[in-house]
């Protein structure tokens, strides 16, 4: 079933309200959201759009593309867990990673800035690094 994304089709003020002329039509429809879940591996989904094209999905993620700004160099690493969604606070408890979600990665603190959901990836910079415990 598709997501409605049109407006409501009705004058919302002035005059009185008539049935309506427009019917719906089928490039308003939308999609549910991904909700892309902290996992053991990846998983992605192809699904067809307007237009004939392919939009890949992240339904789980295990890996994200790390950016190091002092060094400049990209890493692929592995996903600790999900510290904080300003989008949403119930998705840092649920694990659903969206852009802007801070998430804990084998080299520390990373803020996601793609959309898991649309591009199929995520890639995130380091704001923070991870601390070395001093062995012994």
């Amino acid at each position: 079933m598709g997501v409605y994304h049109g407006n409501d089709l009705k004058k919302p003020t002035g005059g009185k309200k008539r049935p309506h002329q427009k019917v719906k039509r089928k490039y308003w429809m939308g999609r549910y959201p991904t909700f892309t879940r902290l996992d053991n591996r990846d998983v992605r989904v192809h699904i067809r759009v307007r237009g004939g094209n392919y939009k890949i999905r992240l339904k789980r993620a295990a890996y994200a593309n790390v950016i190091d700004p002092e060094t400049n160099t990209a890493r692929k690493v592995r996903i600790l867990r999900v510290v904080e969604t300003p989008a949403n606070p119930h998705y840092a408890r649920a694990n659903i990673i969206v852009k802007g979600t801070i998430i804990e990665t084998e080299l520390g603190k990373a803020v996601v800035t793609s959309r898991p959901g649309q591009d199929g990836v995520i890639n995130a910079v380091l704001i923070e690094k991870r601390s070395e415990r001093p062995a012994g």
